[in-house]
């Protein structure tokens, strides 16, 4: 299997710069040989007070977090380069921030940290739909949309998105590749492929919550499109991003930074 390489500057990367501003490997979905990021930061015991809490799934671990529409908003957020992460976020809106149940970075961007798809903040459009073909992860289609209105959430996929949506949401991220189509896995996602990274994802499900799911390890898309689709039974599911995959969990004392980010989303607490 050929190995993709694409340089920092490539727009079909979410990878940012490394120390020394070496380029950045990306891999391909099967490649046996692929580069594995550092984990995530360690998840303190559970707090009562988070939405988020860490399972083992196939004999990895996950933090899997959930929104609930009866309790949360959810917002994207772009970083300002060079400040491109959650701290940055919550230094530059300390009373925003105080309101955060949690956030991951979620969707593909650029070298400067821009969206490469669909973004959609406050009923702004700031990015239309890219359905371009390419490669690297994004361009493995169907990718897909990630967006809401209120407290109705949904992921589509990017052809579905693009005919049946009409109205502009309150917000919305496109990433890629879809994990799971209809309760299927992506036609050319295996059920745990050789290639291994720390990955998340987000989908929703029945009820109209969201769950966002990170790897605490490398992992195969495999096996985190198969989370969704066994356990958490979202028909949907979404791929946010591998190796830079970040969370932030206020409420854990959780805050990973180990790359500068391009888009984030932030569910914070509703107010009474």
């Amino acid at each position: 299997m050929k190995r993709l390489l694409l340089p920092f500057v490539a727009l079909v990367s979410a990878c940012s710069p490394q120390a020394g501003g070496d380029p950045v490997t990306r891999i391909d979905l099967e490649n046996p040989d692929a580069e594995v990021a550092a984990a995530p930061s360690p998840s303190p015991t559970p707090d009562i007070d988070s939405a988020c809490e860490t399972v083992t799934f196939d004999g990895s671990q996950f933090t899997h977090c959930t929104a609930d529409p009866a309790d949360h908003a959810i917002t994207t957020m772009l970083g300002s380069p060079p400040h491109r992460g959650f701290e940055a976020y919550a230094n530059a809106a300390p009373d925003d921030a105080k309101r955060v149940a949690f956030a991951m970075n979620g969707g593909m961007f650029d070298g400067d940290g821009k969206p490469i798809g669909y973004y959609v903040k406050d009923g702004e459009r700031l990015k239309e739909l890219n359905r371009n073909d390419g490669a690297g992860n994004f361009h493995m289609k169907p990718n897909g949309v990630f967006f809401g209105t209120g407290g109705k959430w949904r992921v589509m996929a990017a052809d579905a998105f693009y005919s049946q949506i009409g109205d502009r949401p309150q917000f919305g991220t496109q990433s890629g590749p879809m994990l799971l189509v209809g309760g299927k896995l992506h036609p050319e996602i295996t059920e745990d492929g050789p290639s291994r990274t720390i990955r998340n994802g987000v989908g929703v499900d029945g009820n109209g919550r969201a769950h966002f799911v990170i790897s605490e390890g490398p992992v195969s898309f495999g096996k985190l499109a198969r989370y969704f689709r066994d356990v958490l039974k979202t028909p949907e599911a979404l791929y946010l991003d591998g190796s830079v995959s970040a969370l932030w969990d206020p409420a854990r004392d959780r805050m990973d930074a180990r790359a500068p980010i391009g888009p984030m989303i932030v569910v914070q607490e509703k107010t009474r």
